[in-house]
């Protein structure tokens, strides 16, 4: 139930509208977007149009939900490419995948080859692994060659990235299927082999087994060896410069890996296995924490985040001698973000002017993002300039840091930035998602972050409010503006006011839309986080109703026009919220949970017990299902299902869809072929479902 963005939808059409009613037309264009458009329909003629003056820059006063926008359904579907990571090869090209929705979601990799960037995988692959349904950790680039996953097979390939039309090599067996997955690789110099996690799916889908192997690269194809094996999990294998030792996280059943897990340390021989072995965190049964990320520095020290003490995943350094690590720079903000794929770079060794190792990292506080340049010798921090609110994976090479983020008026790009010193002195951005939205720049809404009571006394949750925008209309002062309210995924995830077309074709049509992260959500510390424990379907449905109050209170939105939607997990919440509290006059719910019980049966490895701490016993199992409580449904609902999803599978969708269908609720299924856990494709398909809102 990872983050999931929403979707856009192509849908059925339910009956005609009734008298005096306001159509919710959620259009469904079978792509990456959710879409949810108004349009007024009664018996009496609407309101007309009203203009303030004949000046030009009067605005035209029209209801909320009715403001037109260039911000077109086409507009969102064609805008969002999705960026999978980013490289840097030893003459300092750029390395990204994208995945294109124009092409079947195919996960491309390209590289920076002056003004146009050239697509280094073949039409016929796509680099995309399925290790533990997520994927991440795909590719990893070495001098002139990269080695990556192809999805189709999913067996590991070797390609030259310098020669012009290269092709991909295997260098795993071909097992008939795609039935073992390799991902997040390192390449071993000293050996001549790949060190990679595999997943192993050939006995069992629902039970894999996972061990860190080492590939060789020799030309001949051969079983890998196993170097660390026994346990449930593994991510992160990481060697030293000299290929003398190896880091690497682990973690077991019933633990998600930020609940609890490990780093560890393993000595490689002459023969290349590991011959012996330390744990420098997570083996402390009085410290609770979840260590992520390892690094080996230039020098042969090893670095890595976690969460012990604050409760905030910082930055520490393993002193090997005495097995003790040291905290470098204490702070209330979270270094790293959940693992939920593979292959995450949250930090980077770069050097000053005077040959000083230095790390350039970034850490999210209060909803925001921030990048900086960290001494850990001197303990200090020098925050860098930049325009981006939203950091992801970082890069570098010589002077040049490469930055994944986003902000409000950016949508999710990659940036060069020159560093002198400590000072950033030039930053351009080099990819976009989406090159030329900026061209509807004055129809975005500005996410404001609001901090909002919870039912709890003294607790607060967060969330980002976008009013409704529109440079051409605007409202009467006594009417308020519907309400989209949206539940993330994970749930253990964090929501991120960043620019996304899909909330600007709500707010520039006179919507507003509020984007929650409840308690359990991720960017604010591990007691937040563990606000969910045991209460997954009430703390979150509590904190997106009392986020809606929160707003009605203060006049953002009208009490008779709320709607939420969520994918995945926030389906799940969607779901919840429709059935155990009367906030709601609609929902769409994609990929989302009914039935607890039968999630927890039918799901995959890696989250088969994650709902063990989520939910607890049986009765709170089968309490919190919406299933078994149709019949407190009382209004409209969409839903979307992938029929090749593995973390939520379709009988989730089928089976709600066919109590409220036979309870006479209105309600639309639609399901898409070839579609898995977060929709990937484009097509066209104009259907529509109306849902309406009784006036009066």
């Amino acid at each position: 139930m990872a983050i999931s963005s929403l979707t856009r939808l192509a849908t059925s059409t339910i009956t005609s509208p009734p008298p005096f009613a306001t159509a919710l037309i959620i259009s469904r264009y079978f792509t990456k977007r959710i879409i949810f458009t108004t349009a007024t329909k009664e018996k009496n003629p609407p309101r007309s149009f009203k203009t303030m003056s004949s000046s030009l820059n009067s605005k035209v006063i029209a209801p909320y939900g009715s403001w037109k926008s260039p911000i077109t359904a086409d507009v969102v579907s064609g805008s969002s490419k999705r960026l999978g990571g980013t490289a840097v090869d030893p003459q300092g090209h750029l390395f990204w995948l994208e995945s294109r929705p124009s092409e079947s979601g195919r996960v491309v990799l390209v590289k920076e080859d002056g003004d146009e960037p050239i697509d280094i995988t073949p039409p016929e692959f796509a680099v995309r692994t399925l290790a533990q349904e997520y994927g991440g950790g795909a590719f990893r680039i070495y001098g002139d060659t990269v080695i990556f996953s192809n999805y189709k097979d999913q067996r590991l390939y070797k390609q030259s990235t310098s020669s012009k039309g290269s092709c991909p090599v295997p260098i795993t067996p071909d097992y008939g299927g795609p039935v073992i997955s390799y991902a997040d690789g390192v390449f071993d110099a000293r050996f001549n082999r790949y060190i990679t996690v595999m997943e192993d799916r050939r006995v069992s889908r629902t039970n894999s087994t996972t061990t860190i192997v080492a590939v060789p690269l020799d030309g001949n194809i051969q079983e890998p060896n196993v170097l660390v094996s026994g346990n449930d999990f593994y991510a992160f294998p990481r060697l030293d410069s000299k290929g003398e030792r190896m880091a690497w996280i682990e973690w077991s059943h019933p633990n998600m890996p930020w609940d609890k897990s490990e780093l560890w340390v393993g000595y490689i021989s002459e023969n290349g296995d590991i011959h012996n072995r330390v744990c420098v965190a997570g083996y402390d049964p009085k410290i609770v924490e979840s260590p992520t990320e390892p690094k080996w520095s230039p020098t042969g020290e090893l670095f890595f985040i976690t969460d012990r003490k604050n409760g905030f995943w910082n930055l520490y350094k393993w002193v090997e001698s005495k097995n003790e690590v040291l905290p470098l720079y204490p702070l209330n903000a979270e270094f790293a973000r959940p693992l939920w794929i593979f292959g995450m770079n949250s930090y980077e060794f770069i050097k000053n002017e005077a040959g000083k190792t230095l790390i350039a990292c970034t850490y999210r506080q209060n909803g925001k993002s921030y990048l900086g340049i960290l001494d850990d010798v001197q303990g200090s921090f020098s925050l860098l300039d930049i325009p981006f609110t939203d950091i992801d994976n970082i890069a570098s090479w010589n002077d040049y840091l490469y930055v994944e983020g986003a902000s409000a008026v950016h949508p999710s790009s990659v940036a060069k930035m020159t560093l002198d010193g400590r000072k950033v002195v030039d930053f351009k951005i080099c990819w976009s998602s989406s090159s030329d939205c900026l061209k509807y720049e004055s129809y975005f809404s500005q996410p404001e972050l609001i901090e909002f009571p919870t039912v709890v006394p003294g607790q607060n949750a967060y969330a980002y409010y976008y009013p409704p925008t529109n440079p051409l209309y605007q409202a009467s002062q006594e009417e308020k503006p519907p309400l989209l309210l949206k539940s993330h995924g994970g749930p253990t995830a964090e929501t991120r006011g960043i620019l996304n077309l899909s909330i600007q074709y709500w707010t520039s049509r006179g919507w507003a839309f509020v984007d929650v992260n409840y308690g359990g959500s991720t960017g604010y510390g591990r007691e937040f986080r563990e606000r969910l424990l045991d209460r997954w379907g009430i703390v979150d449905v509590d904190d997106c109703c009392s986020c809606a109050k929160f707003l009605l209170e203060n006049g953002k939105a009208d009490k008779d026009r709320l709607c939420i939607t969520g994918g995945s997990a926030g389906g799940y919440t969607t779901l919840a919220a429709l059935a155990f509290r009367d906030t709601f006059k609609a929902g769409a719910s994609l990929y989302g949970v009914a039935d607890l019980n039968l999630l927890k049966a039918e799901t995959h490895k890696f989250e088969s017990h994650y709902l063990d701490k989520l939910v607890g016993d049986d009765k709170a199992f089968f309490d919190r299902s919406p299933i078994n409580f149709v019949d407190k449904f009382s209004c409209p609902i969409i839903l979307f299902q992938g029929l090749e999803d593995k973390v939520v599978p379709p009988d989730q969708a089928r089976k709600i869809y066919k109590a409220l269908k036979e309870k006479g609720l209105p309600v639309a299924l639609v399901e898409y072929e070839g579609e898995q856990h977060g929709f990937r494709k484009v097509y066209i398909h104009p259907t529509v479902i109306c849902i309406w809102f009784p006036q009066g």
